[in-house]
């Protein structure tokens, strides 16, 4: 409408984080601050939002994690900062049918206006597409690599690089098919095909419609 036809100056920040800790430092020195927020349920259900601290939001899921709510308090903080009357800001809860199929969780921050509510900044956990698209397109890792104080010893299931040129020449012209098949195999998957093998000599599955 009328809003997009000015001029404005669009900035972004793309802040990564370990998938499997999103906990963040500095949480903590935030997670009392109290804001005003438009979860999907509330939505859903046609009731107001609600009043709670950052803290309390993560801690019972309403926010997806700990780095998402850093990054909606300081959003929150920066609209205050430039004169937003905090009671005008609001952030609400993408609606599963908005939510992109990558996101974890998305929330936009919200100003009332001569207009009504608008989003006026988007708050996403993207998880990991973006680096993974990047990466095939790029044929390049772009994994990030933490060196842990007492490494993580786990033994999995795998095929070895001589395991792989024996299926290839066992399945001849299928072997490359067998083969990437077995790699792309979860742990589960695998034990159950070892427990076969173990069991009778041998496992039966179906690749491609082909036993």
């Amino acid at each position: 409408g009328l809003t997009r036809q000015r001029e404005f100056t669009q900035a972004e920040i793309e802040y990564f984080v370990n998938p499997s800790n999103k906990a963040f430092p500095k949480f903590k020195l935030y997670e009392d601050t109290v804001l005003t927020l438009f979860h999907s349920d509330e939505q859903l259900a046609a009731k107001d939002p609600v009043r709670i601290t950052i803290g309390e939001a993560v801690r019972k899921g309403m926010v997806n994690n700990e780095t998402l709510g850093y990054m909606i308090v300081r959003t929150y903080m920066f609209l205050v900062s430039v004169g937003i009357d905090k009671d005008y800001v609001r952030f609400r809860q993408h609606l599963p049918t908005e939510m992109a199929h990558y996101a974890a969780d998305c929330w936009d921050a919200e100003i009332f206006g001569s207009y009504g509510w608008l989003e006026c900044v988007g708050i996403a956990d993207r998880s990991a597409f973006d680096l993974t698209a990047h990466s095939e397109a790029a044929k390049c890792d772009l994994q990030y690599k933490e060196v842990l104080e007492k490494p993580i010893e786990q033994t999995v299931l795998g095929i070895t690089k001589a395991s792989g040129i024996q299926v290839m020449k066992e399945f001849k012209k299928e072997g490359k098919m067998v083969k990437e098949w077995i790699e792309g195999l979860s742990q589960p998957d695998l034990k159950k095909i070892q427990a076969d093998v173990e069991k009778s000599g041998s496992s039966k599955v179906i690749i491609n419609d082909k036993e």
